[in-house]
């Protein structure tokens, strides 16, 4: 089950809810060309991922299409939390995408409402990889019903798209950290000096 159960402490500033470390577990799962490696690239890295998630049931049989498919709910997710960052080539056409594929697999992992004394939770009703599946999308489920969302983002740094929650007091954190932060600064002054008529001679 995913999400805190009614009356439990509320989670310090500094701890991410459990929905959140799903979310983000499942979409920091692809290659950045900066030392991350695909982690989802055939059945057998799926499989041994899935063998370190209590939360997706631990040890799951799994194939090679199933890493297809779950490359392509995370890209979509991904898709969707550059959005939240504001990362304009990712809105338009292809957030349309990402949103009709996400709602294509809503339908086909469905979830069961799970009601205990302790509160109200979603779940997935299903084994195997199906429930690998319906626990990320209880997890979106049960995190956006909080408010926040918006906070679940993906680094704006090409290629990096690293997701991250925003701990910003305004919400406006684009970067997954400030070295990102800086890359993009550099390559906008760069292109700012090639436009304004050259690279400076100090430069190579």
């Amino acid at each position: 089950m995913i999400a805190t159960p009614a009356g439990s402490p509320k989670a310090s500033p500094r701890t991410l809810a459990p929905t959140v470390e799903t979310v983000l577990g499942f979409v920091n799962t692809r290659a950045d060309g900066s030392g991350r490696r695909e982690l989802f690239g055939d059945g057998g890295s799926f499989a041994a991922w899935l063998a370190e998630r209590e939360e997706f049931g631990g040890e799951t049989v799994v194939s090679d299409a199933d890493a297809a498919v779950a490359r392509e709910l995370r890209d979509a997710l991904v898709t969707v939390l550059l959005a939240h960052s504001g990362d304009e080539e990712s809105l338009g056409e292809p957030l349309l995408r990402a949103e009709r594929h996400l709602r294509r697999v809503g339908s086909l992992y469905p979830l069961a409402t799970v009601v205990t004394a302790g509160g109200v939770e979603l779940a997935s009703p299903q084994t195997g990889v199906p429930r690998v599946f319906g626990t990320v999308l209880a997890a979106v489920t049960t995190f956006a019903q909080s408010g926040d969302w918006g906070r679940i983002k993906a680094c704006r740094n090409p290629p990096c798209h690293f997701g991250f929650f925003d701990r910003t007091r305004n919400g406006g954190g684009l970067y997954c950290s400030t070295g990102c932060g800086s890359q993009v600064s550099m390559r906008k002054h760069r292109q700012r000096q090639r436009d304004g008529g050259g690279t400076p001679s100090s430069e190579v």
